[in-house]
């Protein structure tokens, strides 16, 4: 198929279902097995090991930024490789890919098992009622981590080499599994929330030999070969300069995690924090299509940007908007209505169900301005303004909500904290709008070929 006619000439709506539904589907399948083992672990444990997986979540995001540092990066190199039709470089990368994940992970696991009880005490504010519940979990985890960054990492890789479908069956493979043996080891074999993290690292097991045997086998554009594995300097720098960005983010998300994990249980105890855990949950299934619908659009709004077909870019734009805020719409009319039902879904203990609906709903009551703010922010990204990007993607969680979190909880306790999650919300909404507007006020310009107005957002690409 002809690149230009296809991105250039195709109608919107149409190329935006071609590219986001494989995007959609994976995003919304991860994080579903997310949400299931939480559940699992609510109804077949208890409160305690709720609240454990809650406040161990932070490491599991730290190790998935780590794996988007190296197979983020390593995706886009291998891209622009294969579009030089320089096959031997991407394979040199896909080996050097391989390589720095398994350092990375040796060194990451190492000290993280070496220091785990002092990380969760005193980084994480795990008390003793919940650290027996949280060492387990978190040792496991971390144990064979090894796999979740090989079969997640280099998945990356198996798409932008041009197969969504395997991209997408690696993480269909890994989420069945991990739903069937949650469901095996928590209440046919009872071995508690042990079981849940032994189950989660045996499906990213699985994930990782299914990729292994990819690319030793089955791939019919790059395989790995030994002479590719040996580090080369600038194709580290190259998967650092480019992986940075999503890394950095994961890594604020993780921050976040922790600094409100920590205020909630000062305030609000281990029941507010395992309620927090499920608000989080609820929070991912919702923004994960999103995040598809953004990773749909990018080529879409790149692309005609570079061809200066800028009417095209704002189409898109708008129509990745309007489908965003109709997601996050459905999500927050699914929330304010049925926020005690789903509680309950997780554990229907009396105290969780109360302080569970009434975080839920407030802290999530400005989520279909998150649709707009997600989808603009990355918009930046897909135009060449990875730091607007990083900027916009970092208001909402953290340069907004953490000192929200902390004057709030100040004055307020508990309901401050909930406050917080929509007040930043709106936020960064607002000051994201801002400069989108003089972005397409500039493009409108162009369009209608009259002078062009001085605003901060330029239409020039950014040099990096």
């Amino acid at each position: 198929m002809d690149t230009t006619k296809f991105l250039g000439e195709q109608k919107i709506s149409s190329l935006l279902w071609q590219f986001s539904l494989p995007a959609v589907v994976g995003m919304v399948v991860s994080t579903l097995y997310n949400v299931i083992d939480s559940i699992f672990v609510g109804r077949g444990v208890g409160e305690i090991a709720l609240t454990a997986v809650a406040i161990a979540f932070p490491i599991m995001i730290i190790l998935m930024a780590v794996g988007m540092l190296v197979g983020i990066g390593a995706a886009t190199l291998v891209s622009l490789s294969l579009g030089e039709k320089n096959k031997e470089q991407a394979e040199m990368v896909l080996g050097n890919a391989l390589t720095m994940m398994i350092i990375f992970i040796l060194v990451t696991t190492g000290l993280a098992l070496w220091y785990l009880e002092p990380i969760l005490v005193n980084w994480l504010g795990v008390t003793p009622e919940v650290l027996p519940y949280a060492r387990d979990f978190t040792a496991i985890i971390l144990g064979g981590s090894m796999f979740m960054h090989i079969g997640f990492g280099l998945n990356n890789v198996i798409r932008a080499q041009g197969d969504p479908q395997t991209a997408l069956a690696t993480q269909l493979i890994a989420a069945v599994i991990n739903i069937v043996l949650n469901y095996l080891l928590i209440f046919v074999f009872p071995l508690g929330i042990k079981g849940s993290a032994i189950a989660t690292i045996l499906a990213q097991a699985s994930a990782a030999f299914w990729v292994v045997y990819y690319f030793m086998y089955g791939s019919r554009v790059l395989r790995f070969k030994k002479r590719c594995l040996a580090l080369r300097m600038h194709i580290v720098k190259g998967i650092f300069k480019i992986g940075v960005a999503p890394f950095l983010m994961q890594l604020g998300a993780s921050v976040v995690m922790v600094v409100l994990n920590l205020r909630i249980m000062e305030f609000g105890g281990i029941v507010a924090v395992a309620s927090f855990g499920i608000i989080n949950r609820v929070l991912m299934l919702i923004v994960m299509p999103v995040a598809g619908i953004s990773q749909g659009v990018q080529p879409i709004i790149g692309y005609n940007y570079g061809a200066k077909q800028y009417q095209r870019v704002l189409t898109a734009l708008n129509t990745a908007i309007a489908v965003a805020v109709c997601i996050c719409l459905c999500g927050f009319l699914g929330v304010q209505l049925f926020a005690e039902q789903i509680v309950r879904l997780f554990n229907d203990g009396p105290q969780l169900v109360e302080v569970g609906t009434k975080g839920m709903r407030i802290f999530l009551l400005m989520v279909p301005v998150i649709g707009f703010q997600i989808i603009v922010a990355n918009y930046f990204q897909a135009i060449g303004k990875a730091y607007y990007s990083i900027i916009f993607n970092l208001l909402r969680q953290v340069i907004v909500l953490i000192p929200l979190v902390f004057i709030f909880s100040h004055y307020f306790g508990l309901l401050g904290i909930w406050a917080a999650g929509p007040i930043s919300d709106i936020a960064a909404a607002l000051l994201t709008g801002i400069c989108l507007y003089g972005n397409v006020k500039q493009l409108k310009c162009v369009i209608h070929k009259e002078p062009l107005i001085e605003y901060n957002v330029l239409i020039k690409q950014e040099k990096f």
